[in-house]
Parts: C-alpha cells; sequence; structure tokens
C-alpha cells in the first residue's frame, strides 16, 4: 500500500500533467487565432476566421468584426478614390498591398492607426493604397470590391474592414457574401450600384496598371511603400516598416 507520501507524489504528477496538457491545449487555441498553426490547425484556422467574418460585438449589423472602430478612426479625414488625406498635403505616402496578404493586416493593424492619427489626419501626408495583388485570384476579386466602395467614397473604411475580418490567403473565403458583408460595414450605401462597380473591366485595366508600375519600382513583395513629394520620389521598403521610418521617408521628400 502507497505511503501518504507516494500519494502525494503521485497527485502532484497527475496534476502537472494536467497543466501541461491544458497549456498544449491553449497554446494550440491561440495558434488558431492567430493563423499561424500548421499542418491540421490551418483548418481550425479557417473555421475560426469564417465565424469571426459573421459575428462580433462591433459588426454594425453586418457579420463583420470592428466596424465601428474603422468608422471612429477615420471619421472626418477626407477620401478621394484610393487618397486618405488632405488634398493639400505636399507628401503622399503610397503603399502597394495585396488584401488577402497577413503581412499587410499585420501594418494595418500595428502601425496604419497611428500613421493615421498622428501623420495623415494632421495633414502632413496623404496616403494612397493600391491595390497591388500578387497572392492569387481572389485578390484581384477583394480588390475589385475596395474600388468600387471608392466609388461611394467608402474605400478605406472597405480596405481597413477587410483586414480586420481578413482569412487565411486563398482559401476561398473571398466568397460574394463576405465582400457584401465587408461592403455593409463599411458603409457602401448603394450596394446595387457596388455590385455593378466592382465587374467593372475598367477596374481590372486599372489593377493590372498599378501591378505594372509597382514591379517596375522593384517591387516584389507586400506591402511596399514609395513616398512622393517636392524633394522627389523615392521607394521606402516593404514589410511592417515602423512608424518613424515612415516619418523620415516623408520628411526627406517635404
Amino acid at each position: 500500500m502507497a505511503s501518504r507520501k507516494e500519494q502525494k507524489e503521485r497527485l502532484k504528477a497527475e496534476r502537472l500533467a494536467r497543466e501541461a496538457d491544458e497549456h498544449v491545449k491553449e497554446r494550440r487555441r491561440r495558434l488558431v487565432q492567430y493563423g499561424s498553426a500548421a499542418g491540421f490547425l490551418g483548418i481550425c484556422v479557417v473555421a475560426v476566421l469564417i465565424i469571426v467574418s459573421q459575428s462580433g460585438s462591433d459588426s454594425g449589423g453586418s457579420g463583420t468584426t470592428d466596424a465601428a472602430a474603422i468608422t471612429k478612426q477615420l471619421q472626418g479625414i477626407p477620401q478621394n478614390g484610393t487618397v486618405l488625406g488632405d488634398p493639400k498635403a505636399k507628401v503622399t505616402l503610397v503603399e502597394f498591398g495585396d488584401l488577402q496578404c497577413p503581412v499587410c493586416k499585420d501594418f494595418s493593424t500595428q502601425v496604419a492607426p497611428d500613421l493615421i492619427s498622428d501623420v495623415v489626419r494632421k495633414g502632413t501626408a496623404k496616403y494612397d493604397f493600391r491595390q497591388f495583388t500578387i497572392i492569387g485570384p481572389d485578390s484581384v476579386t477583394a480588390a475589385k470590391a475596395a474600388l468600387a466602395a471608392g466609388e461611394q467614397g467608402r474605400y478605406w473604411n472597405y480596405i481597413e474592414l477587410f483586414y480586420r475580418n481578413q482569412g487565411v490567403e486563398n482559401s476561398g473565403y473571398v466568397t460574394d457574401d463576405f465582400l457584401e458583408n465587408v461592403a455593409k460595414g463599411a458603409g457602401v450605401s448603394d450596394l446595387a450600384k457596388w455590385n455593378t462597380d466592382r465587374d467593372s473591366s475598367q477596374l481590372t485595366k486599372e489593377i493590372a496598371n498599378v501591378n505594372k508600375q509597382a514591379q517596375s519600382l522593384g517591387f516584389a513583395a507586400t506591402p511596399s511603400f514609395l513616398v512622393k513629394g517636392p524633394g522627389g520620389q523615392r521607394p521606402v521598403g516593404s514589410g511592417v516598416l515602423s512608424l518613424s521610418q515612415l516619418q523620415s521617408a516623408i520628411k526627406s521628400v517635404e
């Protein structure tokens, strides 16, 4: 018969084993949530993101997450086509991005909010987001939906909200229902017009021209950045650049 000490040791070992198992389960859950799991966890990622795209406390009734937060972030800032900010701003920061790109999403959530509040809102520079569709056919479909939203002055609402509800690239989540939910959350008022506009052949040409422009600048990844101003034009770099890097680049062409 086991002694009391041995029983305590056994119970302790069982408890530690349970805690280790719970730790592994929690780690897996977090990997799924952030889309960084591999193998079979990738399937779980898709399921989680589908749920996220159709629910959320900040959905505004559109089936998208963070609609109200994006509206607040952009409120009062002029939008003209693909450009966000004061038309009189002398410098333009251009981002070549793909709506399916997870690195672009990281930039959108980690850096862009401060860039918009500290640079764009203050009139230091305009911010032009151009659709560099390098990941797959769904990138083009998403780009057209965003550009069509721009026809109603909601381009930036659309791209920012798309990123907050982004799924796994080339997984098939970019459906008509998903795109329409983003449009509703972005405040696109005339959905019939939006649907017509996003099928326009002119948008196909516009996207093709942007792709050629990005490649001519030597860009092969998203997001990639360019600054233009009185002091000239120059590529800045690719990836999740810091706010300070972008501010320095803007200052260099003022």
